[in-house]
């Protein structure tokens, strides 16, 4: 289910109709902004869940030695 040529034209009618063609290069910023700042929290996230694993690890490992010890 893909959009086709047709489809893609019906929508770009729409959006020129509302909002006009002077808005169009303002959304089109917002939209690249809010893009980014996304791709940006989600790779945060992404690297705090790691350090995240990485510590659980550590400490899973420690109190695997210490239980050996005992």
């Amino acid at each position: 289910m893909s959009i086709g040529l047709s489809e893609l034209i019906l929508i770009l009618i729409v959006v020129l109709l509302l909002f006009g063609g002077k808005r169009i290069p303002e959304l089109a910023k917002a939209l690249g902004k809010a893009s980014y700042e996304y791709k940006k929290a989600k790779e945060a996230l992404q690297n705090e869940a790691s350090e995240l694993k990485e510590t659980i690890e550590k400490v899973a490992q420690t109190e695997e030695k210490q239980n050996k010890k005992d």
